[in-house]
């Protein structure tokens, strides 16, 4: 530029904005910018929009929408590159009164312009944008183009449509490794994990190849099925494929691992990590919350302070404290607690911090210090709240406290059946039959449906599911033979006696045990049984809180048959052995 002065062509700025482009060099760009000005040169569109890419590029939106502001005339390209920079940025409204502003120009957006300005329609308030931006789409000539038809499906997807963002699927006229996972992405995250992995079966038997996104999401799906088997078999696959190693990769391993019962293998991927997010961290400490080892928490969040290179966020400090809880170790909890909320680290906590020490107080059988706790924290309690005290108060025998808490549950969460289930089964356990009639009344009353248990186990490729005495599975006649045969040996070799106030009606002891040898739990656990040889562990899955008789006759089971049990329910993961439980009898 020195040399050519005046003489500097189109051509000329054309390759030094390209290199400067491809190098991210800002300073660069800002020097070609002022000759342009000295030189009295007006630079052609082109040349305007390729320095608000390499604006853009360099994190400079302020310049760029400067620039573009500037710009004498606009082409499709300059409006999108704006769009996209917004977009990136977060300032999803400022990116869709840009696409306004292009419509009204009379410039006609391309397939590129449509794909950019969906991403900015993520969220509840932006939904409906998203859906007069598809009516645009079915206008255009576009809308059979790939880039537009993966954007739409991520949009209905992320916004819990999966109908709409299945019917955009099929009617693409080829798919691509983005929509493909954007489908399986959406099925995983709305937690239809088994619609998750048979699409995924389904696409990869058509010949799709995955990349580490795909895998990602594949992952977070076997992690809400407990999937052992599957996820061993993605890892392995994983590593023969020579797949990147990226941390969103690594973290969801860790995930699925912990959730299926391994902490070892989840341990071993997280030693191993060259570099660590606040996710990854997260990941590991869930783990071992779940899994009951508060002392491995604690460990874990020390050495995280130590190392000092990550900053611990809202959900590691929630993490921690509920590690505590259900790990027994409550005085250490209530430290810590007392050590965040009077620390300088920049994190406020919230209602969910103040709820773990309610939980804490709770497990520790203090349940009249944890009711006025609530009384006197800095937030209105929630359901979370109270259904933590009732279920403290259910598992202490604390009656009184655990009216006060059911009733104020009753009216914050009226149609939330778990609240009823929890409440009735405290009165059952004294043998308060007409409160619990009163409790079957008052949910008839506002129409509270109780969630069917179900609880499901892997064999043989195939996730085997079972409902509450359900006679739907092949082998239902084995499978109930099979309970009452576990029942029969572990009265006779460990002297179990069923736990009938797990059963929330008033009708004869033959009849209540007969229910509880039909709940879902025992079903699949005697079909491990049959199914499942010695050597290997039984994995099962439970939608809801797994019952108290149900947790006493796997524990015996497992103490008698010298068998590995892991159940992970709704409220943590019960690994059982040698007739003992890392839950410690609290869940």
């Amino acid at each position: 530029m020195s040399k050519q002065g005046l003489n500097m062509k189109f051509k000329d700025y054309n390759d030094l904005l390209n290199e400067c482009v491809n190098q991210k060099s800002l300073r660069g760009g800002q020097r070609v910018q002022a000759h342009m000005i000295k030189t009295q040169y007006l630079p052609p569109v082109y040349l305007r929009t390729r320095l608000i890419v390499l604006f853009l590029k360099c994190e400079v939106l302020n310049d760029a929408r400067m620039l573009f502001d500037e710009m004498p005339e606009r082409n499709v390209v300059s409006w999108t590159a704006m769009i996209s920079g917004y977009s990136r940025s977060g300032f999803y409204s400022e990116a869709l009164c840009l696409f306004v502003g292009l419509l009204r120009s009379g410039t006609a957006p391309n397939e590129f312009t449509f794909a950019t300005v969906l991403t900015s329609c993520a969220g509840a308030f932006m939904f409906e944008y998203g859906r007069q931006i598809h009516a645009l789409i079915v206008k255009s000539p576009f809308g059979s183009n790939i880039y537009v038809g993966s954007s739409l499906l991520d949009l209905y997807a992320k916004a819990g449509k999966i109908i709409e963002a299945q019917s955009v699927f099929e009617s693409l006229p080829e798919r691509d490794i983005v929509s493909c996972t954007a489908i399986i992405s959406g099925y995983a995250q709305l937690g239809l994990h088994k619609d998750a992995l048979e699409l995924f079966r389904k696409l990869h038997r058509e010949g799709m190849v995955s990349n580490y996104i795909t895998y990602a999401s594949l992952l977070t799906a076997l992690s809400g099925l407990a999937a052992f088997e599957y996820g061993r078999q993605v890892h392995t696959h994983v590593l023969r494929s020579k797949q990147p190693f990226y941390i969103v990769l690594q973290n969801s391993l860790i995930d699925m691992y912990s959730k299926c019962g391994n902490l070892t293998y989840a341990r071993r991927i997280f030693d191993n990590m060259p570099e660590r997010t606040v996710v990854s961290w997260n990941a590991i400490l869930m783990g071992y919350t779940k899994h009951g080892n508060g002392k491995a928490v604690v460990d874990l969040y020390n050495m995280m302070k130590e190392e000092n290179k990550v900053k611990p966020d809202s959900t590691t400090l929630l993490t921690v404290l509920s590690g505590c809880s259900h790990g027994g170790i409550e005085n250490i909890g209530l430290e810590l607690f007392d050590e965040m909320a009077n620390g300088n680290d920049g994190i406020d906590l919230g209602i969910e911090h103040y709820g773990c020490v309610v939980d804490l107080l709770g497990r520790a059988g203090k349940v009249e210090r944890a009711l006025q706790f609530i009384k006197d924290m800095p937030f209105e309690p929630n359901g979370a709240i109270w259904g933590s005290l009732l279920g403290a108060c259910r598992a202490h025998m604390n009656v009184a406290v655990g009216k006060i808490a059911g009733a104020r549950l009753v009216e914050t969460e009226p149609e939330n059946s778990g609240n009823y289930v929890i409440l009735c089964n405290l009165y059952a356990s004294e043998g308060n039959w007409d409160e619990v009639r009163k409790l079957r009344d008052l949910m008839k009353e506002k129409a509270v449906m109780k969630e069917p248990g179900k609880s499901w186990i892997e064999f043989g490729h195939t996730l085997h599911t079972f409902y509450a005495s359900d006679r739907s599975h092949p082998r239902k006649e084995e499978v109930f033979l099979k309970v009452r045969e576990l029942s029969e040996r572990v009265k006779e070799a460990a002297g179990y006696i069923p736990d009938l106030s797990s059963v929330l009606y008033d009708v004869d002891e033959e009849q209540k045990e007969k229910v509880l040898l039909g709940h879902s739990e025992k079903l699949a656990l005697a079909f491990g049984m049959i199914s499942i040889c010695d050597a290997k562990p039984i994995r099962i899955m439970k939608n809801l809180r797994i019952c108290v008789d149900c947790h006493n006759f796997a524990k015996l089971v497992s103490q008698v048959y010298k068998r590995e049990i892991f159940i992970r329910d709704k409220s943590r993961f019960h690994h059982i052995a040698s007739g003992m439980c890392s839950c410690g009898d609290y869940w």
